[in-house]
């Protein structure tokens, strides 16, 4: 449970910026840029895995086109050029952002080492590439970094490093994605400033020593490999001896390009196109029942080069999947959903059974092509009713259903304002705002609204191929997020969902648990917990949220990962957090869902109370731990 003041925020303006904007802020500024990310990533990875992650993050923060850059306030002193220069802000934001994501994946493990970079990074086979040593001081800066949590971890440099104000931290770990920066600062001032030691060469990226791999090991493997070449040597020879004996592929069937079932996978002819009125008579509305729409379903070529970079993407091809999406190619002849011109470019949709996949290239021939694969087994519903045709210019096109009769764009921020129409034409929609790409202050977050026969349902787009479904109420009974008051419920808390981008999320539920009156008057906060389910099933992100009166959003005060608690097996929920009196006293305000019997804090706040909601005096910054008891005598601990 974290301490959790809650307070509006300022409005906050943004600039666009353009490539060479971003990209001479990049060249002028690379090695500080990359010192920034190096510092900023966790230091599990290792010095050399540090240093080669500290510039793939750096290189790859050019946008790809104009982008808007949160206006953060210059630096207290040593900025220089870099004071109000958008294209370094934004360079620095993307940075920060994407060390972050680096720190939150986990990067050290094996699976995510595989996936957080690029496959080609500048390696020298048998060689190490570390930054030059340094002495006592920066091995205990060190050491006390590698104690912070991640979003600290960036307060503490840009604070150091960049001599932003704590202003100016806040609202660049804001844009950045940190759920509570406000946490993240008062972490980092737990680390005592030694803003030159930051500048030493110890931490600097760039300047660089070689030293050998270890060198045993290496000869290990070398002897390893060298047998294990000698025994397949061997082993091939025995193979083609004349006799009875198995032949040099034994069992298996004609190499790849020549077997059947592979053929028809990669042969355009054999693509199934399912008929314009099947939806009208099946017995289920899902991706299966979707026509080929588009002007290119014909195009025999396109749908040739689809397939064919879908099997085998080359190392040229911008390629993304959600997570626990399997990557390898068609088992099969896929289903035709989509095949045309869309926004300067040739997009093909296909769906296998398990995934939607996107095929795109340049309708001029320059550039590279994309492929994006998203899992949706078991979709039907508002599940199989968009997948997302183009992004371009912070806007997002979608391919509908066949039995979406309406599209329309909705502000969540606002839920009494009306909704634009987007069509759509042939199921295609006209663009709209995506908040998957907004940074700065979270003033609007635009949502897609689908009509059809069976009602009116909300979906958002979290940057991925499918976006993710919003509904409200109790977990294992939600309804659609459309009515007015559900709207009204979804509104505060539209801004959280920013913490659930590219995790592969299937749907996100908001559920108010707890009404709780405040100490000294008669007015009452919300307690909301919202939980993202994803596509493969675990890893569920889960959020308890506080809106006091008047606050224009709530506040994150507990955030969980992986979970029962919020869903559908398991709908229980108690959080808490403090809260300041508008006479200056604070409180430790806690609470629990309808089946909470009773409710103890102990730690720094000490308190009981027979019921779900619990209120005791507390001190500024006092941390407690919650613990609870169910009707049926169950314990239930306070989320974190």
């Amino acid at each position: 449970m974290q301490p959790q003041h809650v307070a509006p925020r300022p409005p906050s303006r943004s600039r666009l910026v353009n490539v060479k904007q971003a990209e001479a802020a990049l060249v002028e500024h690379y090695p500080r840029l990359v010192r920034l990310a190096y510092l900023t990533l966790p230091s599990g990875l290792g010095r050399d895995r540090r240093v080669l992650t500290a510039h793939a993050l750096t290189q790859r923060a050019l946008p790809r086109g104009r982008a808007s850059a949160p206006v953060i306030p210059a630096q207290s002193g040593g900025g220089e050029a870099r004071d109000g220069d958008p294209g370094y802000s934004f360079v620095r934001l993307q940075v920060v952002r994407a060390a972050l994501r680096a720190d939150r994946s986990g990067t050290g493990s094996r699976r995510s080492k595989r996936f957080s970079l690029p496959p080609l990074l500048p390696r020298v086979w048998g060689l190490r590439l570390v930054p030059r040593s340094g002495g006592a001081g920066e091995l205990a800066l060190d050491q006390q970094l590698s104690e912070l949590s991640g979003p600290a971890r960036a307060a503490y440099v840009l604070r150091g490093l960049e001599r932003l104000s704590e202003d100016g931290v806040r609202k660049v770990l804001t844009a950045a994605g940190v759920a509570d920066p406000v946490a993240a600062v008062r972490e980092a001032a737990g680390v005592p400033a030694y803003d030159a030691l930051l500048g030493s060469p110890e931490f600097d990226a760039c300047a660089l020593r070689a030293r050998p791999t270890d060198l045993m090991r290496r000869r290990q493997h070398t002897k390893a490999a060298l047998a294990a070449a000698a025994a397949v040597a061997v082993s091939g020879a025995l193979l083609v001896l004349p006799g009875d004996g198995w032949g040099p592929d034994g069992a298996a069937a004609p190499l790849y390009a020549q077997n059947p079932a592979a053929q028809a996978a990669l042969d355009p002819a054999q693509v199934t196109k399912v008929a314009p009125a099947a939806w009208k008579t099946a017995a289920r509305t899902d991706f299966s029942v979707w026509p080929a729409r588009g002007t290119l379903t014909g195009d025999s070529g396109l749908l040739r080069r689809a397939l064919a970079v879908w099997a085998r993407p080359g190392g040229a091809v911008r390629f993304s999947a959600t997570p626990g999406t399997p990557s390898g190619g068609p088992a099969g002849p896929p289903q035709l959903l989509y095949a045309g011109e869309v926004d300067g470019a040739r997009i093909v949709l296909f769906y296998d059974g398990l995934r939607v996949v996107r095929y795109a290239e340049p309708k001029n021939g320059e550039g590279p092509a994309a492929l994006d694969l998203a899992r949706v087994d078991a979709a039907g519903g508002a599940e199989a009713e968009a997948v997302v045709l183009t992004r371009a210019a912070a806007n997002v096109r979608y391919l509908t259903a066949p039995w979406v009769t309406k599209a329309a764009e909705r502000d969540l921020r606002k839920p009494a304002s009306g909704t634009m129409d987007l069509g759509p034409s042939d199921g295609v929609t006209s663009p709209l705002a995506s908040p998957a790409q907004q940074t700065g202050a979270c003033d609007t977050w635009n949502v897609l609204q689908l009509t059809d026969s069976s009602g009116t349902r909300l979906l958002t787009d979290l940057g991925e191929l499918t976006p993710a479904h919003l509904t409200v109420g109790r977990p294992g009974a939600p309804r659609e997020a459309s009515g007015a008051m559900a709207l009204q419920t979804w509104s505060p808390y539209a801004c959280s969902l920013a913490t659930a981008r590219g995790q592969g999320v299937r749907t996100v539920n908001a559920w108010e648990f707890a009404r709780q009156t405040l100490p000294g008057g008669t007015v009452t906060a919300s307690w909301v917990c919202t939980r993202a389910d994803t596509w493969r099933g675990g890893k569920p992100r889960v959020l308890a949220q506080f809106l006091p009166p008047g606050a224009p959003q709530g506040a994150v005060t507990a955030q969980a990962e992986d979970v029962p608690a919020c869903g559908a097996k398991d709908p229980q929920v108690l959080a808490g957090v403090l809260w300041k009196s508008a006479v200056g006293n604070w409180y430790l305000l806690a609470a629990g869902s309808a089946d909470t019997a009773s409710i103890r804090a102990s730690g720094g706040v000490n308190g009981s109370t027979r019921g779900r909601l619990l209120t005791v005096r507390a001190e500024q910054g006092a941390r407690a731990e919650l613990t609870g008891t169910l009707t049926n005598g169950k314990a239930v601990a306070g989320l974190r």
